[in-house]
């Protein structure tokens, strides 16, 4: 493949934006030194050097990394943003995702808190169970005092994320987990009710399948203390259920992760059982493991005239072929933050290739989001990336070998011979997708109109460009037009535009909330991980819309769930450009 040129980059003013401010190579004064076409070439030199420890000759690390280079260039494909920040830098962290155990000794909480302070300076997010911490008013043997319970440590977790600042580029991130049988669950359940609380932590209910059991069959179930082991009181599964959806819809947490389902499809439960994920809770890990992720950018694999649009599958399985090479290479490429995440990580060597711009793929094929064709396509996509991803994954373990911890996996007992215990996870592709100019992971357009906010203070704004094009085609294109799109989050009371326009530009809050979960269950059918995705919810939203949420996503076989009512809470990373009509 011949060498990209910087003419063959092209970047909307926003994604300059972010490239600037969070990961183009500074000076001491904090001025970029490095253009966006030598970032994508500095990291594709990098992660080509892989290459070298499986035998692949200079000429072969060259062609490598023009092939990485072509895809980044191209917007087709970006790794997470830690591998653009620093591949190639002194701080050579690559990952994303981490998880770290957090046991019932102060010893092994402020280790964790250590630990959670070194991930973020490089870059990465952090997720944490709590369920191994003995209850408030517990006893304490050795002080002869009481506990103070697990929500009073994660305050000191915040609090240290609250002073490191990730890389000089961005605040860390932290998932935060208790089981619902924890005898304080009711209190962490009404932990960011309060605003001020806890504010660096998502936080995520671990539902268990007896607990919904408990709520079909309306009965109650037990607590455990996780010191004895013991039961420690009862509650009604229905009443805890019902304080879950109340904080959700007043709040938009705690989400709910469904931990019996993700072990169900823990690749390796001899190594261990997953209790926690990364911090927005696609990827589900076991305790000091980390994950990189990347993410192909669907909308730039649409072939075929402008009035018969398809799919460009032979381009789309090339594609996921390299980036299964590339994240491949990036472990082997990555500096770890500690030898016990080095050890687990390259003993699993997960991966998670992803999508975004999938609602922009939706919108060039002409099928409006919230139909019955969109989830169809949905699978479809994700079921190819998916089966040519261990396809890749296969080829790779032929000339390098299956990863270590392979003999007595799941995927040894289901005759998959594969480089990664898992390939395929569905990020939020936050910043990645406006580096990319797309719509984020598999959401629907939020607005065809949007501000979002990014690194706590830089606000962008947008106009969906397809939605240009068409209304130029139209012929109703204005600057007034333009003000009253800005205006709403939808359009489908604008009667100036076009039924069919508006029936293709539907956005969140025009998507019943059933059709937000199946679009997340068409994707979880076939991801080995998880599958980030907001089900947003219009202000008029009610209680039982989020408990329908909840059930049916569990019903389908989700991983977990999140919900999100417009005005629940004060800041919020996306809104219509006008705020005064949010």
């Amino acid at each position: 493949m011949a060498r990209i040129s910087s003419r063959t980059l092209r970047l909307s003013s926003n994604a300059l934006t972010v490239l600037r401010r969070r990961y183009l190579d500074k000076n001491i004064e904090g001025k970029p030194v490095e253009t966006p076409s030598q970032l994508f070439r500095r990291v594709a030199n990098n992660v080509a050097q892989a290459e070298r420890l499986h035998g692949g000759s200079r000429r072969t690390v060259a062609r490598t990394s023009d092939t990485f280079n072509g895809m980044m260039t191209r917007l087709e494909f970006l790794p997470n943003s830690p591998t653009l920040m620093n591949a190639g830098r002194d701080l050579q962290q690559l990952s994303a995702c981490f998880v770290l155990p957090v046991e019932d000794s102060l010893e092994s909480i402020f280790d964790s808190v250590k630990h959670q302070a070194l991930i973020h300076q490089s870059g990465g997010g952090t997720g944490f169970s709590f369920s191994h911490l003995r209850p408030k008013n517990d006893r304490v043997a050795s002080t002869s005092g009481v506990a103070s319970g697990p929500i009073s440590f994660m305050r000191v977790f915040n609090m240290a994320t609250e002073v490191i600042k990730q890389g000089g580029a961005r605040r860390g991130a932290n998932m935060g987990i208790l089981r619902v049988d924890h005898p304080d669950i009711l209190d962490f359940i009404a932990a960011k009710q309060n605003q001020a609380e806890l504010t660096n932590f998502n936080i995520s209910v671990g539902i268990t399948d007896a607990f919904m059991r408990a709520l079909e069959r309306k009965q109650d179930y037990a607590l455990i203390n996780p010191r004895t082991g013991r039961t420690a009181g009862r509650l009604a599964a229905a009443s805890v259920f019902d304080r879950i959806v109340e904080a959700a819809w007043s709040t938009g947490e705690p989400g709910v992760i469904f931990l019996d389902t993700i072990n169900a499809h823990n690749p390796t439960p001899h190594i261990g059982r997953i209790e926690s994920t990364n911090p927005c809770g696609e990827q589900p890990l076991l305790a000091y493991e980390s994950c990189t992720l990347g993410s192909l950018n669907l909308e730039k694999f649409v072939a075929g005239a402008p009035k018969k649009p398809a799919i460009a599958f032979e381009r789309l399985a090339e594609a996921t072929a390299h980036a299964v090479r590339f994240l491949d290479n990036v472990l082997d490429m990555n500096q770890y933050p500690l030898p016990s995440i080095a050890a687990i990580t390259k003993g699993n060597r997960k991966i998670g290739l992803g999508v975004m711009g999938f609602a922009d793929l939706l919108i060039k094929l002409g099928i409006p989001y919230d139909s019955a064709e969109a989830l169809a396509v949905g699978e479809q996509v994700m079921q190819f990336i998916q089966e040519h991803g261990h396809q890749a994954s296969a080829e790779l373990a032929r000339t390098r070998g299956t990863f270590p911890n392979f003999k007595g996996s799941r995927l040894e007992s289901d005759g998959q011979r594969l480089r990664n215990a898992t390939v395929t996870t569905v990020a939020p592709t936050g910043t990645i997708s406006i580096i990319a100019d797309c719509s984020p992971g598999i959401e629907p357009l939020y607005g065809v109109s949007y501000a979002r906010t990014v690194m706590d203070d830089v606000r962008l704004t947008a106009l969906h460009q397809e939605f240009v094009r068409r209304a130029r085609a139209a012929g109703i294109y204005t600057p007034q037009l333009t003000a009253k799109v800005a205006a709403n989050e939808s359009i489908q009371d604008l009667t100036e535009v076009p039924d069919n326009l508006r029936r293709l530009f539907v956005t969140a809050h025009d998507i019943a909330p059933e059709h937000h979960v199946r679009m997340q269950a068409a994707f979880q059918r076939y991801s080995d991980s998880g599958v980030s995705k907001t089900i947003n919810l219009p202000a008029k939203a009610t209680k039982a819309d989020v408990a329908a949420a909840f059930t049916l996503a569990y019903q389908l076989g989700c991983k977990g769930l999140t919900v999100f009512r417009t005005g629940s809470r004060e800041h919020q990373v996306l809104s219509c450009t006008n705020v005064q009509y949010c």
